[in-house]
This record gives structure tokens, C-alpha cells and sequence, in this order.
């Protein structure tokens, strides 16, 4: 993560792709008081890993995790978390924005991503690496972007969970 975060807390979660690692910070205006800052999947790609002064607080995190176990579930297709602020450059925080805006059950490819930005076809690369340094997996839906020919590219949680979680919302 890209901000050094005070109070920091965590806590995992289990779900269908294993336990998942939260991090967030205290925040007034969160609903249960907590600011998202980090979501995790096992084994990830430069995921984030627990650091010395972090404090466990399972309740910090029970809206959330209940907003998980509802989108695990099927009965969620929309996220209502305060996500940490600070993380990221402009360009990312733009690009993340641009996530969350992807529909639930649907898929884009990163070249018509790049167009709705106003993005030129070079920028797709920097659109790439922008969303594979999204911090919020799953809550943040990298997982809906994927190749212009259909294929499954470019998760850091690896493509089994993205196959596992678009597969998730297209069952339901």
C-alpha cells in the first residue's frame, strides 16, 4: 500500500477463495467505524501482509465482513463500503473509480475501459498496472475487467479466484 496508515487494524475473513486478509483504519463516518484500506486473497500478488502495531479488531470489521459473506452468498451484488483515503496516485484512484462502476455480472475488456477514461490505446498498459495495484480485491470489482479476446488475464489473486468470483456472479 502505497500510505502508511495510523491506527491501523485487520482481521480475516473466511470466504469461498480462502481466508482473506482486511485492513483498515478508524474512521468516524464509516458505517461500523472502519475505512477500508486493504483486502487480500491468499497468495496474492504483492498482497499485503500483517505489520508490527496493527491491532486485531474482529468487530471493526463485522459490516464488512457481513457484506462479504452476503456477496459470497448471492444476496449482495453491490458493495456499500468507505474505502481509506489516500491510497493510490490520481491516475489509480481514477482508474479504481472506473471499477466501481462496473455493473455486477457483467465484464469489460481493459481497451473499452481505456476508452471511457478518454484514455488512447497506449494508455492501456498504464490502465493494466493501475488496476493490478487495486487494494481492494473482490469489494473492488478488478475481476469484471478481462482480455479483448475474452480471456481471463491479469489478476493478482491469481485466475482461479477470478474465474471463481465472475462464475460467482453469473450463477446468481
Amino acid at each position: 500500500m502505497s500510505k502508511v496508515m495510523t491506527k491501523a487494524v485487520y482481521t480475516t475473513v473466511e470466504s469461498p477463495l480462502g481466508e482473506l486478509l482486511l485492513v483498515g483504519e478508524e474512521s468516524a463516518t464509516a458505517h461500523g467505524g472502519t475505512a477500508l484500506a486493504s483486502l487480500s486473497l491468499p497468495g496474492q500478488k504483492g498482497g499485503v501482509v500483517v505489520q508490527d502495531g496493527w491491532v486485531r479488531d474482529d468487530e471493526a470489521f463485522a459490516v464488512i465482513a457481513g457484506q462479504l459473506r452476503a456477496y459470497f452468498a448471492g444476496t449482495l451484488t453491490r458493495f456499500d463500503i468507505q474505502y481509506a483515503s489516500g491510497v493510490g496516485t490520481d491516475f489509480q484512484r481514477r482508474v479504481w473509480q472506473a471499477l466501481d462502476s462496473l455493473p455486477y455480472g457483467t465484464t469489460t475488456t481493459y481497451g473499452k475501459l481505456a476508452a471511457e477514461l478518454g484514455l488512447s490505446r497506449v494508455a492501456v498498459r498504464a490502465l493494466g498496472t493501475a488496476i493490478g495495484r487495486n487494494p481492494l480485491l473482490v469489494v473492488r470489482p478488478c475481476h469484471r475487467v478481462i482480455g479483448a479476446d475474452g480471456s481471463l488475464t491479469g489478476y493478482a489473486g491469481g485466475l482461479e479466484a477470478k474465474r471463481r468470483l465472475l462464475d460467482l456472479e453469473s450463477a446468481h
